[in-house]
This record gives C-alpha cells, structure tokens and sequence, in this order.
C-alpha cells in the first residue's frame, strides 16, 4: 500500500509539472552540478568503505542519497563518456573501441545541446574524452576555466567539475609519500599480495582522498555563491579503479562506481518516492541512463533513440531488470566480451576467449602491480587460482554470486545447479543485442570497409540490416566462440557464405579450436588468404600461422606482409594484422626488420588513437 500511495503522489507531481510546462506557466528550473572523477569505484565511507577518507562526499551523501548499484557500461574512459554523452550504448554506434572517434549518425545530439536549446548554461571543466566526433556545439565552454559563474545572471546552469587526481596515471606516480599505510591497505584476491600491488592501492586511496578535498572545494564555492538550494548535485566516476583486472573489463570490479544524488529541498518534486535524505536507492543506474535524467530534471522529454531511462524527474522511466557492459578494443589490443548484471548476479561472455585476459597492453604494463603479477605468473609463484587465470585463455562464460563472491573470483558458470540462471542471462543478453544493434560484431575493419561502400556513419550502417544482418552474425559469432568439435563441419561449410563477417566468425571459431580443427579445414582457410575482406584474410592467417602446416608459413607471412602497413592498409587492418602477428612470435620475429621499419600512423585515421600502432610495433619488435 505505501509503495502505491508513492506511485500515486509521484505520478501526480509528474503531471503537474509537465502540464506547467505545457501551459507556459513560469517553472523554476533547478540548476544541476555534476562532480565526477576518474578510475575510482565505489570507495567512499559512505558505501562502507572504512579505509577511505572522504569526509566531504560522506556529508554530500547524508543530505543527499546514494544509489546501490551503478555500472558504468565501459570500464575504460572514451567509450564510457561516449554511453554519457549519448545516452546509447557505445557499440550500437559503433563507438566501443578505445579512441575510435566516430561520427555520429544524423539523428543524434548531444545532451547538452537540448539542455543549451532549453536555455541552460553548459560547462565542462574539462574532460571530453569520447568516442564520437561532435556534431556541432555542444558546450557553452569546455575548458580548465568553465564554471558556472561565466554564465549571464540568473541563467540556469548545467556544469560538470571532471577531477583527474585518482586516475590510473596517479595512483604509480612515483616518487610518493605514502598517507594511506600500505600494510593495512585491503587487497583484493584476484591480485598477489606484494609490496608494489600494497603500494598502488594505498596510493589510490590517498588520490581518493585529494579528490575528496577537491570535490568540498567545489561544493563550498557552490555554497558560498548562494546557489547550494538552487543545485541538484551528482557525483559519480567514470569506472572501476585504475588497477589491472579492473579498469578495462568489464567485471563488476571494472564497471561499478558509486553515485551520490543531493535534491534541494525546493526541488523535492523532482526526486521520486525513493529519495529519502541519508538513504540507498536500490534502483539500478547505467551511464546510459545519465542523460535522459539530466534532461529530466530540466524539463525536457528524452528522445526515443536514447536507450538510457530517466531514473529522477518527470520523465522517469521504469527501473532496468539487468544492466549491460562491454569490452573492445582497449588501446592497441583487440577483444570482444559483453556483461549483463542483475541485483545479485554478473555474467560474462566472451567471443574471443583465445586471447587472454591479460593481453600487453603498454599503457596498463606501466603499473607496478601489472609488471610484478606477469612477473610471479611467469616464474610459476601464483597460487591463487584468480590471480593465474587472469594471464591465461578465457572460459567462454563466467557467472558470479556478488552475494557470496564480492570480488568474482569463483565462476559458477559450470555447476549445473546454475543452468537457469545462464539461461536467463543469456537469453537476456541476445535480446539486448539485437535491440541496440551492437556493431561489435563486425571486426573494426570491416565496419568501416561496409561503411565506406554504404555511404553510411558507423551509427546508420548498424541500424541497417542489408548491411549488417545482425541475427545471422551473431549467430555465426555464438557458434564460433563455443570451444565444441562437433561445429567444426558448420564452421568448415561458413568459411564460403556470402557474408564476410560470417566467413570472419568461422575462420575465427576453428582458430579458438585449435590444432585439429585448423588442420581438416585447412584448404578452406587458405582460400580466405585471398579474400576480399583484409580482417578474414587476417583471422585466417592467424589460424594457419599458428596451426597449420609449415609449407603454408610463406603465405601467411605474405598476406600479413602486405596487411600490416598503416599507410597502405589504414589503421585498423594493420592493428588487426599486428594483433594476429602477436600471436605468432616466430613469425613476427621473422618479419620483425620490416616490422620495425612500418610507419607508425594512418595519416587519415583520427589522432587520438595513432599511438597504437607504435605500441604494437614495440612490442613485436622488443626482445622478450
């Protein structure tokens, strides 16, 4: 009955405000201030983290509420601004990819361009970060020196504080005096417990608790310009911590972060029945779901081709069931895993479970507790079975019980008690997949080869079923990352269909099976060395650089050879072609002169991401 009576008074507040706005009637309209950080998850005291220090944000959260459990979508920073910034999944634009800076397709603005058109003042101070190109205008200043005090007086304000202080370029700055000691620090299982891995993780806490100054600064200048009552507050990070295994995957270690709301009380009406000062909201909350509540609060209906809902304001929409993350490519190291949360559960998929968890990836070998966990994995000193898997071959499902597993270290994906459960998960996942039209199941080649051919933003291909008959390549995609032999004589017969990316999946599945599959396919994957499309042609050398005879060794060498120049190939073939090399250290060791004498960039590829060929390049041609 109380939650009745909830629905009742919010849905009245609802209609009288819209029907305000509807009639002209003068509304006052809240300003709205989001306060985020970078790498950091949900480490506050105030979500009963004892070790940190952050006497601010737990004030902030005790006038205000916090919210149980929030994903951020990605656990990396481009695609996840990119899912902010959009209020859409980055992959259903083709936008999951670290740095891919891709243009957006017609129908879509940005949600500071309606809020703008609605007579708001927007400033970003002043990370952008995404994964789209602008289309257009979008903030009235995104700079180091936007605030809200450049705005004209008595204009309404939307602005975003971005503190950088506890990302993962922080937390091993060295040298550093230490505040949080790092013999109490709490280390997670998945990590060894070493002096360097105790140092980082005491170094975030004390970056944490920077931040935390830095956030009370900001709240006191909002307080001090008398605008404390006029402001709805958020303060959220933009993903997992900046340590290994859980920035870049998307674990609930990777995607969760905390999320504190204040509602003036002016603005109450705003905030739904479930907002109760000092409380936990446990409604779930996607990055998707940012934009249509900010659009919300300020009166302004979220468009249709948003995916996100709005969880305060008028336009509230109902509470997701599951909430849905993904992993591509991170930095110059490709891969393809999908996640779906419940209240309780985190499963996982994978479609590359041939790679490894661990991939090199230079930026993230730059932390010393990635470099000494390699390092104890090589010697064989690993005993926890966590902390090993994370540098070897994945399953192609895990499920966790965060109930009894908080840190996701026992995968329960093959107890057959669990079997609903998958079941569940992943039929849920499927769904989501083909409502947002993922593109991630097109190599990042070839999207833009069929974009390019179409006449179309990656955004406008992905929506296109001519182009991208989504269902059959997910399904020639599910049936490849499955490791069992009986699909070996579909995979055989698939590396022949009309579809390039349904021959990509097939080479790709006999590839994960491994020797005894490559070897009764062998003719049909040499055929694909002279395929039309570079990313079959790569996967299919990959797979006979690794498995197949060694008479065939001059022609891998040969279609890799003429792939993996940027200059000739663009950037995406050649990451493609540099990542499969990787694969085969002979084979690059025995192409490393031309390898190391590749020019470093696509000059027409965007310049954000041009630094990972020259990673790759290093990598294969670095002695090991």
């Amino acid at each position: 009955m109380r939650q009745i009576r909830f629905s009742f008074v919010w849905a009245s507040v609802a209609i009288s405000w819209v029907s305000s706005l509807i009639a002209g009637e003068p509304v006052a309209r809240p300003n709205i201030l989001w306060i985020t950080c970078e790498d950091m998850g949900p480490h506050l005291g105030v979500y009963g983290d004892q070790f940190a220090t952050t006497p601010n944000l737990d004030a902030l959260a005790r006038r205000g509420v916090i919210y149980r459990t929030v994903w951020s979508t990605a656990p990396v920073c481009a695609p996840a601004r990119t899912a902010i910034i959009a209020g859409m999944y980055p992959a259903s634009l083709g936008a999951e990819h670290m740095r891919s800076e891709v243009a957006p397709p017609p129908f879509l603005k940005m949600y500071p361009q309606f809020l703008r058109e609605a007579g708001y003042y927007c400033s970003n101070n002043s990370k952008e970060d995404y994964n789209l190109t602008k289309p257009g205008v979008v903030w009235d200043d995104s700079s180091p020196k936007a605030h809200w005090r450049n705005r004209r007086p008595g204009q309404p304000f939307f602005s975003i504080f971005n503190l950088t202080v506890t990302h993962e370029s922080q937390v091993r700055k060295r040298p550093h005096t230490w505040v949080h000691d790092p013999a109490k620090v709490p280390v997670p299982p998945y990590h060894p417990d070493t002096p360097e891995v105790r140092q980082d993780w005491a170094q975030y806490y004390d970056q944490i608790q920077v931040m935390d100054q830095q956030a009370g600064t900001i709240l006191k200048e909002l307080d001090q310009d008398g605008l404390a009552e006029d402001t709805i507050v958020f303060f959220y990070g933009d993903h997992g911590p900046g340590m290994p295994r859980c920035k870049r995957w998307p674990y609930n270690s990777g995607l969760q972060v905390g999320l504190i709301v204040y509602v003036p009380p002016k603005f109450r009406h705003l905030a739904g029945p479930d907002y109760q000062p000092g409380g936990v909201v446990e409604r779930m909350v996607g990055f998707v779901d940012l934009a249509p509540t900010v659009l919300s609060l300020a009166g302004i209906e979220p468009p249709s081709w948003m995916h996100g809902k709005a969880f305060l304001g008028p336009y509230s929409g109902p509470a997701p069931k599951y909430l849905f993350g993904q992993r591509g490519r991170m930095d110059e190291r490709y891969d393809l895993v999908r996640s779906v949360r419940s209240s309780r559960y985190v499963y996982l998929r994978h479609f590359m479970p041939h790679r490894t968890y661990g991939q090199y990836i230079d930026y993230m070998f730059q932390t010393p507790t990635t470099r000494i966990w390699k390092e104890l994995y090589d010697r064989g000193q690993l005993t926890h079975e966590a902390q090993k898997r994370f540098w070897e071959e994945k399953p192609i499902e895990e499920l966790y019980d965060l109930a009894d597993d908080p840190h996701e270290t026992r995968n329960l994906a093959e107890r057959p008690e669990m079997a609903s459960q998958l079941a569940e998960f992943r039929a849920a996942l499927r769904e989501h997949l083909l409502q947002v039209r993922d593109l991630g199941f097109l190599p990042e080649a070839e999207r833009y080869r069929r974009a390019r051919l179409a006449g179309m933003t990656l955004g406008e291909l992905a929506r296109d079923d001519r182009w991208y008959p989504l269902e059959r390549i997910l399904d020639a995609a599910d049936r490849a990352a499955r490791r069992d032999p009986e699909m070996v004589p579909w995979l055989r017969s698939a590396v022949q269909n009309a579809d390039s990316a349904v021959r990509y999946w097939a080479a790709m599945g006999l590839l994960i099976r491994g020797p005894s599959a490559v070897s009764a396919a062998q003719e049909e994957l040499r055929a694909l060395l002279n395929d039309d499309s570079p990313s079959v042609r790569i996967v299919a050398a990959e797979a006979l650089g690794r498995y197949g005879s060694g008479e065939l060794r001059t022609e891998v060498e040969r279609t890799l050879r003429e792939l993996m120049s940027p200059e000739r190939t663009g950037a995406y073939v050649s990451l493609e072609a540099l990542n499969a090399l990787a694969a085969m250290p002979e084979i690059a060791a025995s192409l490393r002169r031309e390898i190391a004498a590749l020019p470093r960039r696509d000059p027409n590829a965007p310049a954000r991401g041009a630094g990972y060929i020259a990673h790759m390049v290093k990598y294969l041609t670095t002695s090991k």
